[in-house]
């Protein structure tokens, strides 16, 4: 059975999904998965996902051979501390469950941006998530100081913890090679038979759509051209590529002569809701 086959989803008729993304994340992919699976090549030999963030398409496919990788060490930081310790970041996680206020919330995050506390894996990793579930919109932002700085969101119950999911993960994770750094170097040993597949921070759809903090670094229209030549490298190197960004003419003439395909995605990221709704989106392929 191909991995196309065994991982596309309900929405094709086909395996169910194996586990889900354990935190929210601005840009993530969970409502294109339909989109992405369905544009997945039908084999590989090792999975790259470079800019992982919520790491949606990764849980979806399940790989039996990966590598998840991503600039924000506290992101890599979690992931690592799922597959060493998942008990342990459950455990954590149930008593900010207990404790959740908007006191313990102010505290918490104090507590995560003091640089001189000196944490466990399953503590700071509980705290990354508890943070991320209860703070506004899910919104993991922070300043040129690389201090979290999003206030409390206003949730009834929200999901702090979540144990099937999190066991979930961590048994995908144990065939996982986790990486943390820059995209260049997560896919530096990518080649022939190989599939990669970028999310990077999208190219903005107006001057002020720009949001790049998921760390303290920028991603502007340099890094979207040396991507972009990155992709077209892996191919010529027999790789499999795919890439998911926003619909701009920038980004098309970017991949002149790879498959762009137009897709509709559901995007809630603004404080107005009057003004959420379907963006236009691109998915591009190439290698196979």
């Amino acid at each position: 059975m191909s991995v196309r086959s065994r991982v596309a989803g309900k929405a094709h008729g086909l395996a169910p999904a194996v586990a889900s993304p354990v935190i929210k994340w601005v840009g993530g992919k969970t409502k294109l998965l339909p989109d992405l699976t369905s544009r997945l090549p039908s084999s590989w030999r090792r999975y790259y996902e470079p800019f992982a963030g919520g790491a949606a398409l990764f849980w979806r496919v399940a790989p039996q051979r990966a590598v998840l990788a991503d600039m924000n060490p506290d992101l890599i930081g979690l992931y690592t501390a799922l597959r060493r310790d998942v008990a342990g970041v459950i455990r954590r996680l149930e008593h900010h469950r207990t404790q959740h206020s908007e006191a313990h919330y102010y505290d918490v995050r104090t507590r995560w941006n003091d640089r001189d506390i000196a944490w466990t894996s399953a503590d700071r990793a509980a705290t990354f998530i508890y943070l991320n579930k209860t703070c506004f919109n899910g919104l993991w932002r922070v300043n040129r100081s690389g201090a979290f700085n999003v206030p409390i969101g206003r949730y009834v119950d929200p999901p702090i913890c979540v144990p099937d999911t999190l066991r979930a993960a961590h048994a995908v994770l144990q065939q996982t090679e986790l990486r943390c750094g820059d995209y260049k170097t997560a896919i530096g040993d990518a080649g022939k038979g190989d599939f990669v597949y970028f999310d990077p921070p999208y190219d903005p759809v107006t001057p002020t759509a720009n949001f790049v903090s998921y760390t303290a670094s920028a991603f502007g229209p340099d890094q979207q051209r040396e991507l972009a030549e990155t992709a077209q490298k892996l191919v010529a190197k027999g790789a499999r590529v795919m890439l998911s960004n926003s619909d701009t003419p920038f980004i098309r003439s970017l991949y002149k002569g790879m498959r762009i395909d137009r897709v509709m995605c559901a995007r809630a990221i603004n404080s107005n809701a009057s003004k959420r709704g379907d963006v236009a989106e691109v998915i591009v392929t190439g290698g196979y």
